[in-house]
Order: structure tokens, then C-alpha cells, then sequence
């Protein structure tokens, strides 16, 4: 039996970057030795253990063969006899397919160094082309180490573009995509992961209602075209080190339907799928993350105007958000549309946000007990209540006005 640590580990020690966790192949080695030796096995796909003290995940060496479409259209074969070179050329990146053992040696059998060197995104072989999640693990690669100036080689955009024209992506399970969605939206380069998708033609597969964003033949006021302002709106949210739910409704932004509240009639409902909704149910969003995009895309341009609306429709956009359960929500709603107007006007404040987050407060600040204690009741105490918040906005804009005067 020899054990050695493999991908990621390997990788970002030698590029000096932090190593987050570890994982470690072993060569020579069953399962039946293995689980006498005290690990404990994991998962029916392939055989991997967990370590007796450490937890730490130990797979045997295998080969894999392709039997289906997909991610998981792959039948493993482990053995003792599986070497591991035959276990290294299996993996996606050449800087993904080294090895080190327990004294430090070094193997490279396919010039993950010299690509680590010429910061170069390179396949190990051309059994790459089976796997569709490998064109978007590339791209998240592409996003974390964009900054250090690492480019996907041009033999693996071929790959990944024939990849995108067999249409294996749409066989990914949305489990599966979103996972590797959400690690690359929370990459240092969000907007990069979102530009090679686009280069290799993966995102009018995956996205192609972000893809179109960059065929608009109507750009922004500033003349920015839609679908580059938000890979600039991407940038900003990792550079304000915004949480995952914020970065997924700014890409999806530009997708929403924008609502009147100034409008007669009924408040507007969402029984009608928007594309956002479409969106988040393609990939099973979390619900966190799909309200927010589905209210940022409604409710981001009456963000902008926020110093210009009337009280009643800025009573309405506050209580959309439920500030008085849900402030966290209204706060991320705040920085999306902080982003959005700061990546359009680098350098201009965006007086916006604080008047938005004072205009909460006022509302928030509003009692139910003197209204209880003056007979409120039932129905009449809602119909109350909103009257005292309304007029609370009503204050809060006199208040503003005067102090800006």
C-alpha cells in the first residue's frame, strides 16, 4: 500500500496558496484491507474511505471508463494493480493530476508544473471531452486563479467547445451545476468564470438568457452593452466580498420584470413564471437566493429612484421586502443595486443606499403597542399600522429634504 496526496493539495502548496483540504490516493491497496485497517467506507459509486482519526478522504486508485451521458456516466475500476499514473490521467487539469508522497516527492507524469509555470488551464488527455462538469469546473478554475493570470489553454477551449455542441451539458443533473455554479460565483473572478463559459459556448447552453445580454443591440445609457455591465457588476460583488445570494441576482439582474407600484389596480402578482423563476427553477436554486433575484430584477430600477419616489410607492417597495421579518434581505437588495449603479459610475457615491436604509429604519421604528392601547384591533390594527408607517416614510422624506436643503 502507498498513499500519496493528490490534486488540489499539490497544487496550491506549490503555487503558494493556502491548502484548505486534503486528499490522498492510494495505490496497492482493496477495500477489504482498507475497511481491516480501520477506514471506513463511503458512497456505492467508487470506493472511498474515511480515515479512522483524521475523517480525511481516502480513495483507491481506479480507472474510469465511459458507459452514459453525463456526469455520472462513468463505470470505475479499482484494483491493486491500478498505478498511479493510470489513477492521475483520469483527472481533468494537468495542474490537477500531481502526486506527492509522505516524503514530499514529487509526480508529474503530465507537466502539471511546467502549466503551473506558463499559468496555463491545460486537459491531462483527451478523455476530458466524456465529462461536461469538467467545462464548468474549468471555468470556476479560471475564476479563482484569473488574478495570478492563469488562461485556459486553446486545445482545452476546443474541447470544451465540442462539449458544449453535444449537448452533454443539458444532461448534468441541476444538483450538480449548481454546485459548481455557486463555488465559481464566489471565486475572486465571478465575471471571468461567466466569460469563458460564453468563449466556449457553454453559456447559451447553460444561461441562454445571459447569453443573449451580450447580443443586445440596445446598450445602457452609457453605452455599455448589457451583457458586459454585468460581468462588471460580478467583478464589484467580489470585490465587496458580497455573500452568494447577492452575486447570483446581480448576473440574473438585467432578467426582471420591472414593477409599477405607482400603478392602479391590484399590487402585482408573480403567477406568471418570469425568467428569473425559469432560472432558479433549471438549476433548484435555493430560496434564498431565487427571492432575491426574482425581487431584485422587479424592484432594482425603484432602487435607483429611491430619492425621487413618492411615499406611498416607497412605503410599497419597503413592505415588499418585509423589512420587519426579513431586514437582511432588504439590506442584500441595498448592495445589489449598490453594485449596479457604482459599476456604471466608478468612483460615484450612491446616496441611495443610505436613504433607502434610513427610510427601514423610520418604518421599522413605528410601535403596534400605542395602537393597541388606543382599541386597534383585527383588521382595523393592520389598516392602522400601515397608516403610522406610511406617515413614518412621510416624516422621514420631509426630514431628508430639509436636511439636504
Amino acid at each position: 500500500m502507498q498513499i500519496y496526496k493528490v490534486g488540489g493539495a499539490v497544487r496550491d502548496r506549490l503555487l503558494g496558496r493556502p491548502v484548505t483540504e486534503v486528499d490522498w490516493v492510494v495505490v496497492g491497496s482493496s477495500a477489504e484491507e482498507m475497511q481491516a485497517k480501520g477506514f471506513r467506507p463511503v458512497g456505492a459509486d467508487f470506493p472511498v474511505f474515511l480515515h479512522p482519526v483524521t475523517g480525511e478522504e481516502y480513495a483507491l486508485a481506479r480507472t474510469e471508463r465511459k458507459s452514459g451521458q453525463g456526469y455520472g456516466g462513468f463505470t470505475f475500476y479499482a484494483s491493486p494493480k491500478v498505478t498511479l499514473e493510470e489513477d492521475l490521467i483520469r483527472r481533468d487539469l494537468t495542474i490537477n493530476a500531481m502526486a506527492e508522497d509522505g516524503q514530499g516527492q514529487l509526480t508529474d507524469p503530465y507537466g502539471g508544473q511546467a502549466d503551473l509555470a506558463a499559468l496555463q488551464l491545460r486537459h491531462v488527455s483527451p478523455a476530458f471531452a466524456e465529462d461536461p462538469l469538467r467545462v464548468l469546473r474549468v471555468a470556476r478554475f479560471a475564476a479563482r486563479y484569473a488574478e495570478l493570470g492563469f488562461t485556459v489553454a486553446p486545445e482545452t477551449q476546443v474541447l470544451m467547445r465540442q462539449l458544449a455542441e453535444s449537448g452533454e451539458l443539458l444532461a448534468l443533473t441541476p444538483e450538480r451545476s449548481w454546485k459548481e455554479i455557486s463555488r465559481a460565483l464566489m471565486e475572486p473572478r465571478p465575471d471571468v468564470f461567466v466569460q469563458v463559459l460564453r468563449d466556449c459556448g457553454a453559456l447559451k447552453e447553460l444561461f441562454p438568457e445571459v447569453d443573449q445580454l451580450f447580443n443586445s443591440t440596445a446598450p445602457l445609457k452609457d453605452g455599455t452593452q448589457t451583457g458586459m455591465h454585468t460581468l462588471k457588476v460580478l467583478h464589484r460583488c467580489s470585490i465587496h466580498a458580497q455573500p452568494l445570494s447577492v452575486r447570483w441576482a446581480c448576473l440574473l439582474m438585467p432578467l426582471g420584470q420591472p414593477q409599477n407600484l405607482d400603478a392602479p389596480g391590484p399590487a402585482p402578482t408573480h403567477a406568471a413564471a418570469t425568467t428569473i423563476d425559469v432560472i432558479n427553477a433549471r438549476y433548484k436554486v435555493p430560496r434564498e437566493c431565487q427571492e432575491l433575484a426574482r425581487l431584485v430584477g422587479e424592484f432594482h430600477q425603484l432602487g435607483h429612484q429611491a430619492m425621487s419616489l413618492p411615499a406611498l410607492t416607497l412605503f410599497e417597495l419597503l413592505q415588499h421586502f418585509d423589512i420587519y421579518r426579513r431586514p437582511e434581505r432588504f439590506e442584500q437588495f441595498v448592495a445589489c443595486c449598490a453594485m449596479d449603479a457604482q459599476s456604471r459610475h466608478e468612483g460615484h457615491p450612491y446616496p441611495q443606499a443610505e436613504y433607502l436604509r434610513g427610510a427601514a429604519e423610520h418604518v421599522r421604528a413605528v410601535q403596534v403597542k400605542p395602537l393597541i392601547d388606543q382599541g386597534f384591533k383585527g383588521a382595523e390594527l393592520g389598516e392602522a399600522l400601515k397608516r403610522e408607517r406610511l406617515e413614518a416614510v412621510r416624516q422621514y422624506q420631509c426630514l431628508h429634504q430639509h436636511d439636504a436643503n
